[in-house]
């Protein structure tokens, strides 16, 4: 499940996630929030927040994440991951290279660190 937290700004979609990500979570919550910070400014910062419930994506939650993550690879300034168990940290520095941002892990209890570091706007041409 993907619930859509109250730290969340105009330019960064903060979000925490529990249990097992499906694909109505990606289609329904994830992508259309992203894209439309991305549509409004060309740029987003977004920050997952995995629970200690989290245990992972199913199989068309996971290529709806690489689908994404490719087409929009030069659309974000940061990524923060916070929490969540070691293979999804080796699984991010993996996806980190195909990505053209910042991309920080972060301990569990560093959440609010994670929220000042991925809100923080980096100066582009998109500020409108």
């Amino acid at each position: 499940m993907i619930e859509i937290m109250p730290e969340s700004t105009e330019r960064m979609l903060a979000v925490k996630v529990t249990g097992t990500l499906t694909d109505e979570d990606y289609t329904a919550t994830w992508i259309p929030a992203l894209e439309a910070i991305i549509e409004k400014f060309e740029v987003a910062n977004a920050l997952l927040y995995m629970d200690e419930s989290f245990q992972g994506w199913d199989m068309k939650a996971l290529w709806d994440d690489a689908k994404f993550g490719i087409r929009h690879r030069n659309d974000f300034q940061k990524i923060a991951v916070v929490g969540g168990p070691t293979w999804v940290k080796w699984g991010v520095r993996l996806g980190e290279m195909l990505m053209d941002c910042e991309v920080r892990v972060f301990e569990p209890g560093a959440l609010s660190e994670a929220l000042r570091w991925c809100s923080e706007t980096i100066a582009c041409d998109c500020d409108k």
